[in-house]
């Protein structure tokens, strides 16, 4: 249960930057725009007061030795007055700006998750097994949230700072070239510090991301194995075991964070700094009598140095804060990355071209038929368009087949097998041996990687995946049932199937008398993950639920394993009668079970050892005879 832990030094990556806003405004082309508009209304609205204030001084300035007054608050009244409009814009297009924000924001997280969990269906079933279930998850939590985050704070305040900061420095510019200086001189030296803080810090919010995913995927595992940990005594273990990742979590956040928390506190002194500067200069400036270099032509005065001077607050504000975002759009682009590396998973690849169809016989001709006629067929499209269709019997061969999980270490060798119309076809073996593996290549969860497989003679790559699955009844030796009622989970085989023939695939499995005991009987209301009912019960409905499904062709893996042997009496007769005119691959670890089987196929380490019936196999005095007689067991 040991992992690595792994840091990447990457920066922020600004092509996932600019792919998440293109996204964005993809999503909201209309009101996106809306309240981008509004939030530089916002802002540049905010940065022309220093103008006014510049203005009321001069007026004072002016009439001060004068005591002309009568003249002067006209133009004050007047000043006052366009202050007080500016301020009711600003206040009108902040409403604008962050009510339609609320709804880019929490759109935009419905949109990601809806369609990473859609993207999550057609991944190929590789990715799951490589991936802990809790980590798939912290995709859909916190790093949604880093993004809503992102969305809704750092984007309008960064937009916002950054019209604030251009508007300000024209604004500085338009009074005086020598005053703008002393306060680009502050900039410079914050620029500097944000370079190298905010560098450190990005490479460390990804770290971060990855940690919180290791550790929600142990939690996940363990709460679904605590009955396991309890009875092994591991508590212990499985504490220490999430203490390591918690730490790694803790110091990753910690090294994210100390970066991130020193910036604003040093950019925040720089900016007292230019501030300082700011004055000195100014009455230094006004006491030497410097020619002023400005737009205006206006010679340097105490109303022009006191507006810069709030003018510079502004100025150094908005940089510290545009620094301090800098901080909110790494962790951001750490969720990000983490989302779209799993969008960017290539789906699984499907080239088939024939399709699974019900039809109808006429004499010696099939033909496509609108209901269920108990006939299956596949459609095989021609090269002039036209369709030819051959009878679905579940002959299915495999020739020369080779296969593996990972390149180099072979999982399967030279397998080679025929299973013909309704046909048994037993696989028995120790574990690892490789009998899991030749279901997960019929269903092409995985595909081959060389050799071939047929069925009815068609190579099943040409065969559309949800075709060739639709073909095939599936019962794993892990119950998968879902909250919902009795009815719903067996209807989930096949949701066009009525009630009536639910109940008859229950009754043919043998799980309608249990069923019928139960307080609502088949509505009554059972979650996926809970202890209502047994392990026998829980897999006694998902065999019904494939036996609804009618399919030609059943696949069994271990499916009697959690069944007591008692249960297993009432099922197998059930069992037998749904395995009637089928073909069916059985794994079973109970040999009891298999013994009527057509042919029965020894696996060991990943090659076909032994093959016959049950009597031909006795006969041998090979593996098979001494696992049935005991002299050495399954693992």
């Amino acid at each position: 249960m040991h992992r690595r832990h792994h840091h990447t030094k990457k920066k922020i990556d600004f092509k996932k930057l600019g792919k998440l806003l293109k996204m964005l405004f993809k999503s909201f082309p209309v009101i996106l725009p809306i309240a981008l508009v509004a939030i530089l209304i916002t802002s540049a609205v905010r940065s022309i007061p220093s103008v006014f204030m510049e203005r009321v001084i001069s007026i004072v300035e002016d009439n001060w030795m004068t005591g002309n007054w009568d003249a002067a608050y006209p133009r004050l009244v007047v000043l006052l007055r366009n202050i007080a409009i500016l301020y009711v814009i600003s206040l009108a297009t902040s409403v604008i700006y962050t009510q339609l924000m609320v709804n880019v924001t929490h759109g935009f997280s419905k949109i990601l998750r809806t369609r990473m969990f859609s993207l999550m269906q057609k991944l190929p079933v590789r990715f799951f097994d490589q991936k802990s279930h809790g980590d798939i998850m912290s995709h859909y939590t916190n790093d949604i949230d880093t993004l809503r985050q992102f969305i809704s704070q750092t984007l309008p305040q960064t937009l916002f700072s950054l019209v604030m900061v251009i508007s300000v420095l024209g604004i500085m510019l338009y009074y005086s070239l020598w005053l703008t200086l002393a306060v680009l001189f502050g900039f410079l030296l914050i620029m500097l510090v944000t370079k190298f803080i905010g560098g450190n810090s990005a490479k460390f919010f990804r770290a971060q991301q990855a940690s919180v995913g290791k550790a929600e995927g142990l939690v996940e595992e363990i709460m679904h194995g605590q009955k396991v940990v309890k009875v092994f005594n591991q508590e212990q273990e499985v504490v220490d075991e999430f203490e390591k990742l918690n730490e790694q979590l803790f110091q990753d956040s910690k090294r994210a964070n100390t970066f991130a928390n020193i910036l604003m506190p040093i950019a925040g002194n720089i900016g007292n700094i230019a501030y300082v500067l700011v004055a000195i200069l100014g009455g230094a400036l006004i006491i030497l009598n410097v020619p002023n270099v400005s737009i205006s032509g206006a010679a340097i005065s105490i109303s022009i140095v006191v507006p810069f001077l709030n003018m510079t607050k502004q100025f150094m504000g908005n940089i510290m804060m545009l620094s301090n975002q800098i901080n909110a759009v790494a962790m951001a682009m750490a969720g990000a990355d983490r989302i779209f590396d799993m969008m960017e998973q290539e789906p699984e690849s499907d080239e088939g071209k024939v399709r699974l169809v019900r039809a109808i016989k006429k004499g010696d001709v099939l033909e496509p038929h609108d209901t269920h006629t108990g006939l299956w067929a596949w459609s095989i499209k021609n090269d002039d368009g036209s369709f030819t269709y051959k009878e679905l019997k579940g002959d299915v061969v495999l020739k020369d087949v080779n296969f593996g999980y990972e390149p180099d270490q072979p999982v399967l060798k030279n397998i080679n097998l025929y299973a013909e119309e309704g046909q048994k076809v037993a696989f028995v073996g120790a574990t690892g041996a490789g009998k899991t593996t030749i279901t997960n290549l019929l269903n092409r969860f995985y595909d081959i990687d060389s050799g071939q497989i047929t069925y009815d003679g068609i190579d099943i790559k040409q065969i559309r995946k949800s075709d060739l699955r639709r073909s095939m009844g599936l019962v794993l030796q892990d119950t998968n049932l879902f909250s919902g009622t009795v009815m719903e989970n067996i209807k989930y085989g096949n949701l066009e199937a009525t009630d009536g023939e639910c109940i008859a695939a229950a009754k043919i499995t043998g799980a309608h008398s249990f069923i019928s005991r139960l307080p609502q009987g088949y509505d009554t209301y059972i979650d996926g993950n809970n202890d209502s009912l047994s392990q026998g019960q829980r897999q006694l409905i998902s065999i019904a639920r494939a036996a609804v499904l009618d399919p030609p062709v059943m696949v069994l893996d271990e499916a009697t394993s959690s069944i007591d042997t008692r249960t297993e009496s009432i099922v197998q007769q059930g069992m037998d009668e749904l395995m009637k005119g089928r073909t069916v691959f059985v794994i079973a670890h109970r040999l009891s079970t298999i013994r009527n089987s057509d042919v029965i196929m020894v696996l060991d380490k990943g090659e076909i050892i032994e093959r016959g019936n049950h009597e031909e196999l006795l006969e041998k005095k090979g593996n098979y005879y001494q696992l049935y007689t005991g002299a050495f067991e399954l693992e």
